[in-house]
Formats: C-alpha cells, structure tokens, sequence
C-alpha cells in the first residue's frame, strides 16, 4: 500500500459524495491505494452517504465530534499508506494528484512532504482563483509521509483551527516539504468554511505564536 487518502466530513452531507468519488477516480493502479473517511459525529446524513460506497472506502465513525484535528490522527493511525494526503469533505482532487505527488516524493527521497497549487471553485464547481499553495498553504493537497507524521507526535487535538498550521510549523523543523507548481487540489469557497470565522482563526494563531515563544 502506497498511499492513504483520508477524507475527514462533519454535516457535510452535500459534499462528502464528490469528495470520495475523486478519490475513488485517481489514476493511480487500486491496489496501490485506499481511501479512509472519517466522519466526526456528523449530525445530518453523512454517514448514510459514506455507507453508500460500501467497500470502496474505509469508514470510521466518531460516536460524537472531537474536532479536525482528532478527525485527522484517526485516519493517520488507521492508515496503512507509506504516503498519506488529506482531503476535507467539501473539497475534491484532479484525477492525477496521487500518482504526481507519490511521484515526487519517490524520485526525491529527501522530501518529507510535497504541497501543490490549487484552484479556489464555488459550489458549481467553477474555477475561481488559482492560488500558489507554496504562498498561502492549506491543510489539504499535501502529502506527507506517514512515518514522519507519527515521529512530530500528529496533529495537536488541541487545535480546534488553525490545526495545519501549527503542524506544518512543527514538521518543518524537521522535514523539508517540496512543491509541485500544478493546481492538483479544488478548494470550495463557501459561507461555512471553517476559515470564515476570523475571531476563532486570530485565537488559534495567538495559541500558536505563543507556543513558539515559549
């Protein structure tokens, strides 16, 4: 097994569908991948959505909500990838991301992860903006390498936003991360990104900035 797609959803019943079927259609041989959904105590019909694809994914079901970054570590733990890429439930992938990013991180043994651009899309799937993510990174469209995730200690339940951040910060001062200038990841612009709430964001941001401090 090469890589571990892991999809974390919480009441995103009308986005979770076209995120695993993007990564049910990655050009990339089956055998070589699985695609793990956890679902974080969602309270519409996420899970009944997630069920529907049956033994094409592997699901896991929180019994009530920890957060994205408790969502994230159970996917990694549960992970039999040597690589692991996040998706979140209201995003979806290019066709190719997997065997372009596995690609580069094989060729370049020094790489402890590799990022990509992506494309800001609306919920009509309309390209908005394509974005530099080696200038305004994201959480998803970057694969790690599992083992490397596992020896910075995962991502810090404590990180209810911001989580990538703070992670990324920790795995840097130990792992180089690549960059593939393609747009290989569609971010959905939506009035309920998690990003939208600023006072939470400039919290978490604080938390962060004094945990490096210290």
């Amino acid at each position: 097994m090469k890589v571990s797609i892991i999809i974390t959803c919480y009441n995103r019943e009308h986005f979770i569908g076209r995120a695993i079927r993007s990564a049910i259609s990655q050009n990339f041989p089956k055998n070589d991948f699985e695609i793990i959904v956890v679902d974080d105590g969602s309270k519409d019909h996420s899970r009944e959505v997630i069920s529907d694809f049956k033994e094409a994914v592997i699901p896991i079901f929180h019994p009530r909500n920890k957060g994205l970054p408790s969502a994230r570590n159970s996917g990694i733990r549960q992970a039999r990838g040597r690589f692991v890429v996040h998706v979140d439930s209201d995003d979806y992938m290019h066709q190719d991301m997997t065997y372009i990013e596995t690609f580069h991180l094989e060729e370049n043994p020094e790489w402890g992860a590799v990022s990509c651009d992506y494309y800001l899309v609306d919920r009509l799937e309309r390209h908005l903006e394509k974005v530099d993510g080696y200038k305004k990174p994201i959480a998803c469209g970057i694969m790690f390498r599992k083992e490397n995730l596992i020896d910075i200690g995962l991502y810090d339940p404590r990180m209810r936003f911001c989580e990538d951040e703070e992670l990324r910060l920790r795995y840097k001062q130990r792992y180089f991360i690549g960059h593939v200038n393609l747009p290989l990841y569609r971010y959905t612009k939506h009035e309920t990104n998690m990003t939208n709430n600023d006072g939470e964001v400039q919290k978490y941001r604080k938390k962060i900035r004094l945990k490096n401090a210290s």
